[in-house]
């Protein structure tokens, strides 16, 4: 492990385990140079020590690029959700952890987590400040219930189509990923008038290069999950991968890691990428369409309403008053667009990828954090 510490962290990783249940899992508290480790909690059978490192980075940047005072921090569990083992799996994790949480760090949800296993988590932890994205009806922030972090990746695109002078109402889009972030995202640019072209799930794709019907889409998947695209018939189907090459303005990759490669991105049509999963694009291919002229709006600006989001929650943990969405939407939209359009505006003055100064940007402030609190010498690069 040890080659995955750098002058940033990870500050601490604990790797647990239980017989009983085969539960294995891992915490990694990346930087707290700003704050407490906050980040979500995966789920899948793959997970692995370096992929949770990779994403606790991911969020040391997040946090700092939209100036919120938390660090960066991840978990995860290697285990099927769908399995019937998930609660008791879930449970054992939780107590394996204990003494970091609360104290050090406060559990999310992330893929393969749901809101009520964050209630299971409360329950576990045995009080209110152990876990957040939990239900309505424990006072909590239903994430993908309100759909917060596919909100703010579209009103990331809307800033950032704005500062292209753009309308976003004459934009069509293609979506990877019709999960809690896409579905969210489509919703939200369907009422900012944009036309959803294509979408995709873990069972294909559909297109239709006059529009898709968003509201009978979403109503398809409280129905059928992602098999929503077999049921959708006003539309060609697409193979797996496929809806990232289709002719739109604006391309959302809200699925999965590492999906456009340099390869893909010398062929890319869109006008406009913006970041709705964690680390979608390679460094290569972001230099590539840099090249190209495509705008890119980087993944730690564009999902980061999930963690503004968070932030409230945060707060809210011992409150006995409900944080009000309507609120959240407000901050999470002025958060977002603020940082989109800096960062666009940095990456035209510098000549530089979107990526390259966003993180630069977030790396100046963790910097001044970790010299401040004599964490290095603040000379020190």
């Amino acid at each position: 492990m040890f080659e995955l510490i750098d002058e940033w962290g990870p500050e601490k990783i604990v790797c647990v385990s239980d017989a009983r249940t085969g539960m294995r899992g891992v915490l990694v508290i990346d930087n707290t140079a700003r704050g407490m480790g906050k980040g979500g909690t995966r789920m899948t059978p793959t997970v692995s020590v370096g992929e949770v490192a990779r994403l606790a980075r991911n969020m040391t940047w997040k946090w700092a690029a939209v100036d919120l005072f938390y660090g960066g921090a991840k978990a995860g569990i290697q285990a099927d959700p769908t399995a019937t083992s998930k609660e008791a799996v879930l449970r054992a994790f939780v107590r394996a952890l204990r003494n970091e949480v609360p104290e050090e760090y406060v559990f999310g949800l992330d893929v393969g987590l749901t809101e009520n296993d964050a209630a299971i988590m409360l329950d576990e932890i045995g009080g209110r400040g152990g876990a957040v994205g939990t239900p309505h009806a424990l006072g909590g922030l239903p994430y993908d219930q309100l759909g917060v972090t596919g909100y703010g990746v579209a009103e990331s695109a809307d800033a950032a189509a704005r500062t292209l002078g753009l309308d976003t109402a004459l934009l069509s889009v293609s979506i990877q990923g019709f999960g809690a972030v896409g579905a969210a995202t489509a919703k939200r640019l369907s009422e900012l008038g944009a036309t959803i072209v294509a979408i995709s799930t873990s069972h294909g794709g559909i297109h239709n290069p006059n529009g898709l019907d968003v509201a009978t889409l979403l109503e398809m998947r409280e129905q059928y999950g992602d098999n929503l695209v077999g049921h959708y018939t006003d539309a060609k189907p697409l193979a797996l991968g496929e809806e990232l090459s289709v002719t739109a303005d604006l391309l959302v990759p809200a699925a999965l890691q590492d999906v456009i490669d340099e390869d893909l991105a010398r062929a890319l049509p869109a006008k406009i990428v913006v970041e709705g999963a964690n680390l979608p694009s390679s460094p290569a291919a972001q230099q590539v369409l840099f090249d190209r002229g495509i705008t890119v709006v980087p993944d730690f600006i564009a999902n980061a309403g999930g963690v503004v989001a968070a932030a409230v929650a945060m707060d809210a943990r011992y409150s006995g008053i409900r944080p009000e969405p309507a609120a959240v939407f407000d901050t999470i939209s002025n958060k977002l667009r603020v940082s989109t359009t800096a960062t666009l505006a940095a990456s035209g003055a510098a000549k530089r990828p979107t990526h390259e100064v966003a993180r630069a940007s977030a790396r100046a402030r963790v910097h001044e954090a970790m010299a401040l609190r004599g964490g290095r010498p603040v000379n020190s690069p």
